[in-house]
């Protein structure tokens, strides 16, 4: 049995029914803050998607996503992994403007995912998307919009502080982000993995926006993996956060502005995924079809681990769990919903 590491002498600061009625306030408040901070506007979103259509996401290109029939239905479904594509076409399809967007719940299953405090088999996300021009394709506005998001973040903690006092012994989420390219921390820790790199430098700068995921850097491998086809890989990047509970970076969200015909042309090369030019979404966007937009993911259970203290993402959604982390969190004394 693998070792899962929890915190020593970890107790929760909420009750577990405090912790539900916690979660439900911070879900709303941050997506209104979100909302009004980029101009988005809640849409529906799909739960799975026709596997013949390549709007699913392929995540690293290892995943598995769960298939199944649906009576009646000719395409095979899949589940989806994220909705970095769909969001796009929906754009075009509600014929948004620029400047404006879009956000939803949505709800995957990842079922290759290897479980422990911070992953699960189940992911839940505020997915969000806006239409942008081609001028507004660059690191400045790219930034503004972090910026945008982590005082949204810093809001929503600011009020649950004042609802649930017992909160305010954390850490309070400074406003304050230092933007640092991937292949600036390898050359920072040239001897250490990509996690342990993201460990080091936030520690040190608990708001950081790590840019640039996806293409190889001067070592020939890429900081971690980025599908070719919804992220530009020079104007991408991850939030991170310090997570004074469990003592290491903890990724609030992914997100960037989105591959033009250009880049997609070229990064399906470099991922060797030329087949996928041939799928109706990359057909549309190869031609130009389809608007320029930024986007990204933002972990719903990710957000209420940081911002209400809690030691096991387990603590703050229903998933399944392998005995390893069922006897690490029994011993630690954390409750899995």
């Amino acid at each position: 049995m693998r070792e899962i590491s929890l915190p020593q002498g970890y107790s929760s600061l909420l009750s577990i029914y405090e912790t539900q009625k916690a979660i439900g306030l911070l879900k709303r408040l941050f997506e209104d803050k979100l909302s009004g901070a980029l101009r988005l506007h809640r849409v529906s979103a799909p739960l799975f998607v026709s596997a013949d259509t390549g709007l699913n996401d392929d995540l690293n290109g290892v995943e598995r996503p769960v298939s199944f029939d649906i009576n009646g239905v000719k395409e095979t479904a899949q589940v989806v992994h994220s909705l970095a594509k769909w969001k796009r076409m929906a754009l075009k399809r509600y014929d948004f403007q620029p400047g404006e967007g879009l956000y939803t719940d949505m709800n995957a299953i990842r079922r290759d995912e290897e479980l422990d405090a911070l992953h699960s088999a189940y992911v839940d996300q505020w997915d969000w998307e806006k239409i942008i021009t081609r001028e507004d394709r660059n690191v400045a506005y790219l930034q503004q919009t972090v910026k945008a998001i982590v005082q949204a973040l810093a809001d929503t903690q600011y009020f649950l502080r004042s609802v649930f006092p017992q909160l305010s012994v954390l850490p309070r989420m400074s406003t304050e982000v230092t933007f640092v390219s991937s292949q600036e921390l390898e050359d920072l820790y040239p001897a250490l993995t990509p996690k342990e790199r993201e460990n080091a430098f936030v520690k040190d700068h608990p708001v950081t926006f790590l840019m640039g995921i996806g293409g190889k850097l001067h070592s020939g491998k890429p900081h971690d993996g980025r599908a070719p086809d919804y992220d530009d890989w020079d104007l991408n990047g991850d939030l991170l956060v310090w997570d004074s509970v469990n003592g290491q970076a903890l990724e609030l969200s992914s997100m960037g502005i989105r591959v033009s015909p250009e880049s997609l042309d070229r990064q399906l090369t470099l991922a060797g995924c030329d087949a996928r030019r041939d799928l109706p979404f990359h057909k549309q966007l190869l031609a130009g079809q389809l608007p320029y937009t930024m986007g990204g993911g933002i972990g719903q259970s990710r957000v209420s681990m940081f911002l209400l203290g809690k030691a096991h993402i387990g603590e703050v959604q229903c998933s399944m769990w392998d005995e390893a982390n069922i006897q690490a969190c029994k011993k630690a004394g954390v409750t899995l919903l």
